[in-house]
């Protein structure tokens, strides 16, 4: 992975790029920021940017043993840790089982997402983890010396994901790590990650991208005309994740579309009837889906209210969204906007941490028939 090939984050990869120059690489880092902004693929730049035999001022090189090695991930000293399936009394699980799996994944695309890397798993209905059996591989390997590159470096993905007792064995190496060894961190929710992890680390924080550089890469990615692209910018708020999946306009999104007209309609007549059927239909489609609608909920219930706010400048949505909205909005106002808003950002994180799916999609159906009139 090249720096070139990243949208955007120039400040971010020259800040990088300064610290290997400069000699004072830190030891133990932690990239931070929105999904779909590029901080694993700028972790993996940077690791192939630190090992490359012949830098450049901007970039590695590309072309010698070790940027070749690290652009197919199979650098014998670059590893990678990352949530795989809990593991059996009888099988122990780690990243190496899933290394090909993984590799093929971000190959395929860098700016994956946890929902696209759990698919990939067959974990729809499931979280992955970082196990306990993964710390004891991680420091046997780093306790090596470096088969080839100048420093062995561990990008780990997704570390608040870490089993408690992971982290806190891999807390002293962390913190005083083998001779030319580095910790990337990758996080999309650094608050879930214990105090410990986080004062060990120094910050990367990775911004959306920028308009300009989203366009570009639009525009020379996919065979889309200005005015279609300039959309798919706006929508996608600085998330290239966003941009492609509203270029794929895939199914997902019109099925989320279809379930969040449904529910408000049925809360507005408070028909309980309707709700539960909603509800009883809803909860088997697996925790990351409905952690999914819900996210996407709680971003219509935002643009619902920009629209009723006439801040047209400042709503993203498509046609199809815009249509109902343009109706829908008169509901969401100042008196409601942020109580509806919590209620789905509640569920989501009621989802998350594994309750009863049914019981919270009723409970949330039950608040919004109260607050749909208020």
């Amino acid at each position: 992975m090249l720096f070139k090939d990243i949208i955007g984050q120039h400040a971010i990869k020259n800040q990088l790029i300064q610290t290997v120059r400069e000699n004072r690489i830190p030891h133990a880092q932690l990239f931070t920021g929105p999904e779909g902004s590029g901080k694993l693929p700028l972790a993996i730049a940077y690791a192939q940017y630190i090992n490359c035999e012949n830098k450049q001022d901007e970039d590695a090189c590309g072309e010698c043993p070790s940027c070749r090695k690290i652009q197919q991930l199979a650098h014998p000293d670059l590893h990678f840790s990352f949530p795989v399936k809990k593991a059996s009394q009888t099988k122990p699980e780690t990243s190496d089982n899933y290394i090909s799996t993984w590799r093929g994944a971000v190959l395929e695309n860098p700016y994956m997402s946890p929902r696209g890397w759990y698919k990939k798993l067959d974990l729809e209905n499931k979280q992955g983890i970082i196990p306990a059996s993964e710390s004891n591989s991680i420091i046997h390997k780093l306790n090596f010396k470096s088969y080839e590159a100048d420093y062995k470096i561990l990008i780990m993905w997704l570390p608040e994901r870490m089993h408690q007792s992971t982290a806190n064995k891999l807390l002293k190496m962390i913190e005083e790590p083998p001779p030319a060894t580095l910790f990337l961190l990758v996080s999309e929710n650094p608050d879930l990650l214990l105090p410990t992890i986080l004062s060990r680390t120094q910050k990367i924080r990775v911004p959306s991208i920028d308009e300009e550089n989203m366009l570009a890469a639009i525009q020379n990615q996919h065979n889309l005309d200005e005015d279609k692209a300039r959309e798919v910018v706006h929508l996608s708020r600085g998330n290239y994740l966003n941009a492609l999946h509203f270029i794929e306009t895939d199914e997902e999104s019109k099925y989320h579309f279809d379930r969040f007209v449904s529910l408000m309609r049925m809360a507005y007549m408070k028909d309980v009837v309707g709700l539960l059927n909603w509800a009883e239909e809803l909860a088997p489609v697996g925790r990351e889906n409905l952690k999914s609608f819900l996210f996407y909920a709680a971003r219509m219930i935002r643009e619902n209210f920009m629209m009723n706010l006439q801040l047209d400048q400042i709503v993203y949505l498509t046609q199809e969204e815009k249509n109902f909205s343009s109706r829908f909005s008169q509901f969401i106002h100042t008196g409601n906007a942020r109580r509806i808003y919590n209620e789905f950002n509640r569920a989501y994180r009621d989802i998350q941490m594994n309750a009863h799916a049914k019981t919270i999609l009723m409970d949330l159906s039950v608040q919004l028939i109260k607050l749909l009139r208020v």
